[in-house]
């Protein structure tokens, strides 16, 4: 078994996921302490949420002086995506009974990329497994280790890092603005931001910007299902056309 893992791309690629998405838990944990949570309140949100931009959202909103409520609708908009992830897992590996809550809290953005990203169902099953597990492990113990480096640093105003919470936030999502549509997402989301937070009490500008990024969302997966159907009524129709002509 051991060695069908060290030879399995699926396995090697989930655990290289795993330690280098881990050991950025310790900027959460150190940013979630000096955005005002405790060292455990720090750990049972990165053990029971698990899920990297939304925890960033909910201390982000704190950071910003936004209240609890603020926070959890932010994170909460945010985790939508892994419901629409969990939909893809539960076809592509249909886990079954304990397994099915299991791949539930691991169903993250690294997760799913590693499972897809393989070529047998064996391998799906291996890079879903490792890279989830990988990263869960790391990533809740490397936040016990910046919580309490962060708890130790005291003020965070002193340091410049009231604000860090937010540029931590950007830093996770820079790297997938790759396509013109999420880049038009993305201003969309900074202009609605600008627009309301002069106007609205903190942590609300953020609701604001998930809820346009929500709806742009589904607007343009609607509008690709249309384009998708419009085009296979095109290709029956010269199917059929082509048929007559030869009869």
């Amino acid at each position: 078994m051991a060695t069908k893992f060290r030879s399995s791309p699926g396995a090697k690629t989930g655990l290289s996921v795993g330690i280098a998405t881990g050991v950025y838990g310790l900027s959460f944990g150190a940013l979630s302490v000096t955005s005002g949570l405790d060292v455990f309140q720090t750990c049972v949100l990165s053990l029971l949420l698990f899920s990297g931009g939304s925890q960033f959202a909910f201390i982000g909103v704190l950071a910003g002086g936004g209240s609890g409520a603020a926070a959890v609708g932010a994170a909460a908009l945010l985790g939508i995506r892994n419901a629409v992830y969990g939909m893809q897992i539960n076809s592509l590996l249909k886990p079954r009974g304990v397994r099915r809550f299991v791949a539930a809290q691991v169903t993250i953005d690294e997760s799913l990329a590693t499972s897809t990203a393989q070529t047998e169902p064996v391998e799906h099953q291996r890079g879903f497994w490792v890279a989830g597990v990988g990263v869960f492990v790391f990533w809740n113990l490397f936040t016990l280790v910046g919580a309490l480096a962060g708890n130790a640093l005291g003020d965070p105003k002193q340091f410049g890092l009231d604000g860090a919470a937010v540029a931590a936030f950007l830093g996770l999502l820079w790297p997938r603005l790759r396509s013109r549509d999420a880049g038009a997402v993305a201003v969309a989301c900074a202009l609605a931001t600008v627009l309301t937070v002069p106007i609205l009490p903190p942590g609300i500008p953020i609701l604001v910007a998930a809820v346009v990024a929500v709806s742009l969302g589904w607007a343009g997966s609607k509008n690709s299902a249309g384009s998708q159907q419009k085009a296979a009524g095109a290709h029956s129709a010269g199917s059929e056309n082509s048929t007559e002509i030869g009869a």
